[in-house]
């Protein structure tokens, strides 16, 4: 429950923020309980002119597991596709890192990340990632750290602080593999 509140912050903030520019705001819920389709539909909002604004994955009353993402636009005559997306999902914190990094290699930025239990995969880690068409591409190097200790995470993210890593995201979930952990990524340009 603290999750959604937190996302709904977030989506108010934007809104808010929109508000306050005298524009209207529209807004896309997209939910799903695979993965493998939440990608499809990311970009096809986004040939709309919706961007990434928030995600969150967990038990809906009647969807069941679902992730649930937000998107939004202001509310104009004529919106562009501007943002294209990459949605990772695995079990394994060491796939994560090398898909992750691919997508930064590729000038893909990190927008969001959430635990859920999928219908097919199990208990996933889901990385939302974003690259402006519109931009030159610009690679990014990523770091996800991954312990089941919070005494260990603390020694990882100072030794990655020293070289430049900036937090973006954390979740505490269940992996397949290594059980509870928790989920840090950190990125450098």
């Amino acid at each position: 429950m603290k999750q959604v509140i937190l996302a709904l912050c977030c989506v108010f903030f934007f809104s808010t923020a929109a508000l306050a520019q005298n524009q209207e705001v529209e807004y896309k819920l997209l939910a799903t309980n695979k993965t493998s389709t939440m990608q499809k539909e990311l970009n096809q909002a986004a040939e709309s002119g919706f961007r990434f604004s928030g995600v969150m994955g967990g038990e809906t009353s009647f969807g069941g597991s679902e992730t649930v993402i937000i998107m939004s636009r202001p509310k104009v005559a004529e919106a562009k596709a501007r943002y294209e997306y990459k949605l990772l999902a695995t079990n394994k914190t060491s796939t994560m890192q090398k898909e992750i990094q691919e997508a930064g290699d590729a000038g893909f930025d990190y927008c969001g990340q959430t635990v859920f239990q999928t219908t097919f995969g199990g208990q996933e880690t889901v990385v939302i990632l974003e690259r402006d068409r519109r931009e030159k591409p610009v690679r990014r190097e990523f770091k996800l750290l991954a312990t089941k200790k919070t005494s260990t995470m603390q020694k990882e993210l100072a030794e990655a602080g020293k070289d430049g890593f900036g937090f973006v995201g954390v979740t505490v979930g269940e992996t397949a593999f290594a059980g509870r952990e928790v989920v840090v990524i950190l990125r450098r340009q």
